[in-house]
């Protein structure tokens, strides 16, 4: 004891310290994880659900990967392991495990751009059975901060795929970095202090029964979803001003994706597989391309098969949201008004910038947050229109995913009512089981965010009731080495879709190699699959006319 100090009626200890040592261990999931590919050195991957190591056909691709652990003040780090879960069986060949800058970010990085690789930080050599790869990272990581990693192989014929953070969710699923750190507090050691009473209570207690009130329920009122009741027109279902059907749902693709096929001409192909013309035409362009191009306009002009184009322009291409929203790129929009104008009549769907989200930079300043992208999208439609494009109908395309719906700036995109005329969303699923995104049409539609709330369908009903939806891309997909019957998740389309009754039109994105050239969402992957979607194109909710 080092001293008493007396207080009133009782008295009090002081006493010596005390120091207690803790270890704790604390998981951090990746903030940001990308790969890059040596011969799309301009293709950005990030919004990919795996990462990608090795060589293979004469491309290279290195993955990245980005912390920021919290680490208590005055703690010591003891342990530090970073942990990449294997997408598929790795290849027996060295992962290294590079330092690089942390500047770049998912959205963003290319191999064109992508930080020099640093030191060394550990290599590992996989077995082909390891779920699990784990690099010792302790030497680099010390305290909190920001960490960023380069993963390299040394394999020259084949390629490891490890699952992003995209896989599963910002808690779960992705690049995990698992923190040990020790940290000493002190406690002074004191005897509890007693203080007598200076007075005896007098009176007892009151003690009152609890008045006891029987619940009043009330039973709940349910409003259902306000939507656009279509009008059914004796005879036909018709398109109007803002082609939205009287009835039915227009259907619609875009195939030959990321292939060398003129999109024009494997529409055609894919048309006469499936059964069915496509009412929608989708085509994507950017930055001072001139469009529609005489082949998509021929294609809206064939008399017996009627089309109406589906135009995604990236109207801020080597440029910024921001940049555009103040005028930067008018010249550019000037441009395309006047062609649009001279050489194009017809009404025409204008998505800008679809998938707005995957592109966000939420860094005040950066030019691209969702304010920007708002922004820039009420500019563009506005000047549009002051330019005399009045044939223009307006759909912004979200994407629909978890992780970016749960983003505190996802509200942030929608430009506003006056400027959006169909809310669209881009949205797929696998049928393999247990695999990213399993599911089927009702999955699609109805995806929520990461940690709850109401699926993308519900939402957009309730927010924007007064607006026609469009599923702008959909596609049900296995990996191209696990062919799986997709006829199953295909039969849901037809009763999912008189579910959501406010959708009014859906374009499937039909290529057998996606961008990252692992995911196969043709329709025709298997003899199954193809009979199951021809019956989906062959229904007679898709029979809807163009209106003049």
């Amino acid at each position: 004891m080092t001293g008493v100090v007396a207080a009133g009626g009782g008295f009090a200890l002081t006493g010596t310290a005390n120091a207690a040592t803790t270890t704790e261990t604390t998981s951090t999931y990746s903030t940001d994880d990308a790969y890059t590919s040596s011969s799309r050195r301009t293709v950005n991957f990030g919004a990919a659900d795996k990462l990608v190591v090795g060589r293979e056909a004469g491309e290279t691709r290195l993955s990245y990967v980005k912390f920021t652990p919290k680490i208590a003040s005055g703690a010591t780090v003891t342990a530090a392991q970073l942990k990449l879960p294997v997408e598929s069986k790795p290849v027996a060949a060295t992962l290294s495990v590079h330092s690089v800058a942390s500047s770049w970010s998912e959205q963003k990085i290319t191999a064109a751009n992508a930080p020099a690789l640093g030191a060394l930080v550990a290599s590992i050599k996989p077995s082909t059975t390891d779920a699990t790869l784990t690099f010792d990272v302790s030497k680099v990581v010390t305290k909190a901060g920001t960490y960023a990693f380069a993963l390299r192989s040394s394999a020259t014929t084949a390629v490891t795929r490890l699952r992003s953070i995209e896989y599963g969710a910002t808690t779960s699923g992705g690049p995990e970095l698992v923190v040990t750190a020790r940290r000493t507090t002190t406690t002074p050691t004191t005897a509890p202090t007693s203080t007598a009473p200076t007075k005896a209570p007098t009176t007892a207690p009151t003690t009152t029964p609890p008045t006891t009130t029987p619940p009043t329920t009330t039973p709940p009122t349910t409003t259902p979803p306000t939507t656009v009741p279509p009008t059914t027109a004796p005879g036909e279902c018709v398109t109007d001003a803002l082609l939205v059907p009287s009835c039915g749902v227009l259907w619609g693709a875009a195939a030959g994706g990321f292939t060398d096929t003129p999109r024009d001409q494997a529409l055609k192909s894919w048309e006469a597989m499936t059964g069915r013309t496509a009412t929608i035409y989708h085509t994507y362009h950017k930055g001072d391309e001139q469009f529609p191009t005489k082949p998509e306009i021929a294609m809206t002009q064939d008399a017996q098969n009627p089309r109406v184009l589906l135009l995604n322009w990236k109207i801020a291409y080597n440029s910024t949201w921001a940049k555009v929203a103040a005028g930067a790129q008018d010249a550019r929009i000037d441009k395309w008004s006047a062609y649009v104008k001279k050489n194009y009549n017809q009404k025409f769907f204008l998505a800008l910038h679809h998938e707005p989200e995957n592109d966000v930079n939420a860094t005040a300043g950066s030019g691209m947050t969702a304010k920007d992208y708002a922004a820039m999208y009420r500019h563009v439609i506005t000047r549009l229109r002051t330019n005399g494009v009045t044939n223009a109908v307006n759909v912004i395309a979200f994407m629909g995913n978890e992780k970016w719906m749960a983003q505190s700036w996802w509200k942030d995109l929608y430009p506003g009512d006056a400027y959006v005329d169909w809310v669209g969303l881009d949205s797929y699923v696998s049928v393999e089981k247990g695999y990213y995104h399993y599911g089927d049409m009702g999955d699609i539609l109805d995806r929520q965010p990461t940690g709850g709330g109401l699926g993308w369908y519900d939402w957009a009903v309730k927010n924007h009731p007064t607006k026609p939806i469009m599923v702008a891309e959909w596609g049900m997909y296995h990996r191209t080495k696990s062919i799986t019957d997709k006829a199953a998740a295909f039969n849901t389309v037809i009763p999912e879709l008189k579910a959501h009754p406010a959708v009014k039109a859906v374009v499937y994105f039909d290529t057998a190699s996606d961008d990252e050239g692992d995911r196969d969402i043709s329709v025709n992957s298997t003899a199954s699959s193809l009979a199951a979607f021809k019956k989906v194109a062959a229904d007679p909710m898709f029979k809807v006319t163009l209106g003049k």
